[in-house]
């Protein structure tokens, strides 16, 4: 018995690309402009913005786990 999964073939690029293709110039330079957008917004922002915190100031993934856990466990505490 094959699943759904397994006999469907659709193609989900040619989907999109068809939708697009068939769109106004408005809708066009809308979309390109949300793309750019978020390209500028995590490829180049973020990294100065967000800081790896955990990567500068523990070593190791055991203690890095540790402070996570620490943390979680003191913001509960003191929400209840």
């Amino acid at each position: 018995m094959k699943t759904e999964l397994q006999t469907s073939k659709f193609n989900w690029f040619a989907m999109f690309w068809d939708g697009f293709t068939h769109m106004t110039w408005l809708g066009k330079t809308l979309w390109i402009l949300v793309i750019l957008k978020l390209i500028f917004m995590f490829g180049i922002i973020k990294p100065f913005f967000s800081p790896n915190y955990l990567d500068s100031k523990f070593n190791t993934e055991d203690e890095k786990a540790t402070y996570v856990s620490d943390q979680l466990l003191n913001r509960h505490q003191i929400t209840e």
